[in-house]
C-alpha cells in the first residue's frame, strides 16, 4: 500500500453545527501521550519531527494532556507547533492529578475551582491563547458533572476554550454534561478488541450530535502486530503491567491478532492498517487518535485512512475478533473509570 504524501488526507466533524459545537478535524488525529511517557525511552527530537511530519500530510488534531510527562508533554506539542498554530485543532484535557513530587500518586479532581487552574496551566505550557478541544481527563465522581462543566463552560466564554469534551464518561454522566453545555466529542478507547461503547454510550452520543475521539485505536500497539512478549517491552512500559498484555492473556489475544494478519495480508496491508480502517468505517463522526512517537509508523498510520472497507471486509474483521473474545481488563485498575447510570 502506498503511502500518500499529499495534504489530501481528508476531514471529518466532531460535534453538531445544530448545537454549535461543531468542529472540523483531520479524518485521523495524532495521539501525543508516548512521546514523553509510558511506553518506554523517549527522543524529543524525533517526536517533533513526528509532529512535523504529521501536519505536512494533513493531520491536523493533536491530543495531548496535564499530566502525560508529567506536565512535560504540552510544553514538547507546544514547542513542535510554535509558527504552525493556524494549522492545528489543539487538544488537552484537565482532571487527572500527578503530584508533582511523587508522580506515581494521582487523583481526580473535577472541582471548578481545579478546572479554572488546570486550564490557565496548560495554555501556559502550550504557549498558546486558547485550547481548541478541552476534555475532562476522567470523571470526578465525587463532584457533580453540572458543576465541573460549567466551570467549563466558563473557560468558553473567556475565550480560553473553544470546545468541550469528555473521556470515558458514562452514558448518564454525557446526557447531564450535555444539558449544561454542548460536548462536543467523547474520547475513550476503542478498536477492535475494546467495544464496550457499542451498546449504551455510542447510540447516547449520536443521538446528541456528539463525535468519538477513540484512542489506543490500535490496542496499545498490540494490534499491529509486532508485539508478541511483554519481555520485549520496555522495563518502564506501562504494558507490562497491563492485563491482555501477560500471561494467559496474552498467548489468547496473539491468536486474535494472527486472525487479522490474515486478512490484511490478503490484502496486502498491515495489520496495524486494517485495524485502523475498521475504527474508521464505524461512521464519518469518528476520529481516532493513534499514538506514535516515530516518523514511519505516523505514516503507515496515515496511509489507513485511505483504505476502504466493504460491509463483507468489517464483517469478517468483527468474526476474527469478536466483541468478547478479548482476554483481560483494559487497565491494572478499572476504578477511575465512570460507571454511573
Amino acid at each position: 500500500m502506498t503511502v500518500n504524501r499529499s495534504r489530501a488526507l481528508g476531514t471529518r466533524t466532531l460535534g453538531s453545527e445544530a448545537h454549535g459545537s461543531d468542529l472540523q478535524v483531520s479524518t485521523i488525529g495524532l495521539g501525543c501521550m508516548g512521546m514523553s511517557e509510558f511506553y518506554g525511552r523517549a527522543d524529543e527530537s524525533e517526536a517533533v519531527r513526528t509532529i512535523h511530519r504529521a501536519l505536512d500530510l494533513g493531520v491536523t488534531l493533536l491530543d495531548t494532556a496535564d499530566m502525560h510527562g508529567p506536565f512535560t508533554n504540552e510544553k514538547l506539542v507546544g514547542g513542535a507547533i510554535s509558527g504552525r498554530r493556524e494549522e492545528v485543532v489543539l487538544a488537552t484535557k484537565f482532571g487527572n492529578v500527578r503530584d508533582p513530587e511523587d508522580p506515581t500518586h494521582r487523583w481526580i479532581d473535577g472541582s471548578p475551582e481545579y478546572v479554572k487552574r488546570a486550564c490557565d496551566a496548560s495554555l501556559q505550557r502550550l504557549g498558546v491563547d486558547h485550547i481548541d478541544l478541552y476534555y475532562q481527563h476522567r470523571v470526578d465522581q465525587s463532584v457533580p458533572i453540572d458543576e465541573t462543566v460549567g466551570a467549563m463552560a466558563d473557560l468558553v466564554t473567556a475565550g480560553k476554550v473553544r470546545r468541550l469534551g469528555l473521556s470515558e464518561a458514562s452514558a448518564t454522566t454525557i446526557r447531564r454534561a450535555n444539558a449544561v453545555h454542548p460536548i462536543t466529542a467523547l474520547q475513550t478507547e476503542y478498536s477492535l478488541w475494546t467495544r464496550h461503547i457499542e451498546n449504551e454510550i455510542l447510540p447516547t452520543i449520536r443521538d446528541l450530535g456528539i463525535g468519538l475521539v477513540p484512542y489506543s485505536p490500535l490496542g496499545r500497539g498490540f494490534l499491529t502486530g509486532t508485539i508478541t512478549s511483554a519481555d520485549a517491552l520496555a522495563p518502564d512500559d506501562f504494558r507490562r503491567q497491563n492485563p491482555r498484555f501477560v500471561g494467559d492473556a496474552l498467548a489468547a489475544n496473539l491468536a486474535l491478532v494472527d486472525r487479522v494478519r490474515t486478512l490484511a495480508d490478503r490484502k496486502g496491508v498491515t495489520p496495524g492498517q486494517l485495524a485502523l480502517a475498521w475504527v474508521l468505517a464505524q461512521g464519518e463522526d469518528v476520529v481516532p487518535i493513534p499514538g506514535t512517537k516515530r516518523v514511519s509508523y505516523l505514516e503507515e498510520n496515515v496511509a489507513a485512512a485511505s483504505l476502504a472497507l466493504t460491509d463483507t471486509d468489517v464483517a469478517e474483521l468483527e468474526e476474527a475478533i469478536p466483541a468478547d473474545s478479548v482476554v483481560g481488563e483494559r487497565y491494572p485498575d478499572m476504578s477511575s473509570i465512570d460507571q454511573r447510570s
